[in-house]
């Protein structure tokens, strides 16, 4: 079944988390495990979706937990100074689109394929020939009290076109956790969202040294 989250953006003053320049994310959604491939990620019709590997119980009894964005992370946005990333200071604004996931059981784990299609939008400042977009996913399990069950990181390279529009899509496919027990995976979730810490900031430029007369 297809879930569509709806995403509210946030406005921040934050360095960790700009997350201003509203206007340009729509909200994103969960597409089915069929149509991940062939529409979501850019797919011809007629491909069909990656073999799933073998499984000690049946594929379609599994329990796949929905994509969620979270707070605060559903825009990533970089600034040109140390001011807050608004107006003109803005270099280049991400945003997260569309998810899919698809999960595949072996043995007491599972291995969840996330994935997300967003795209980067040049700011006034000026965006860089390539972006580097940080990206964090997590299994989460809600209710009073909320535990994460597994987290990674990783990062993917989008490069900007003339226009200062460039859409990305990126799967994530290596994310393992221990299959829950008896009803507990009705609870879990898929958390994804920008992660900026991942990202090392640009080297500041050295200053000449005066020369002594």
């Amino acid at each position: 079944m297809a879930e569509k989250p709806l995403i509210k953006l946030a406005m921040a003053a934050s360095l960790a988390f700009a997350i201003s320049w509203v206007g340009f994310a729509p909200p994103a959604c969960a597409q089915s495990l069929s149509d991940r491939f062939k529409s979501l990620f850019g797919g011809k019709p007629d491909t069909p979706p990656p073999a799933a590997a073998p499984s000690d119980d049946p594929q379609p009894d599994l329990n796949c937990p929905p994509v969620g964005i979270r707070a605060g992370a559903s825009t990533y946005t970089v600034r040109a100074s140390e001011n807050e990333a608004v107006g003109n200071d803005v270099r280049f604004q991400v945003t997260i689109t569309k998810t899919a996931r698809e999960c595949v059981k072996a043995g007491s784990e599972i291995t969840a394929h996330i994935g997300i299609q967003g795209r980067v939008i040049a700011g006034p400042a000026g965006a860089p020939p390539t972006v580097e977009v940080p990206i964090r996913i997590a299994v989460v399990q809600g209710g009073v009290g909320e535990k994460v069950i597994a987290t990674k990181a990783y990062r993917t390279t989008v490069e900007m076109s003339e226009d200062g529009v460039a859409p990305y899509s990126f799967v994530a496919d290596d994310l393992v956790y221990p299959a829950p027990p008896g009803g507990a995976g009705d609870q879990y979730i898929f958390y994804v969202g920008f992660d900026p810490h991942l990202v090392s900031p640009e080297p500041k430029p050295k200053l000449a040294k005066k020369k002594k007369g």
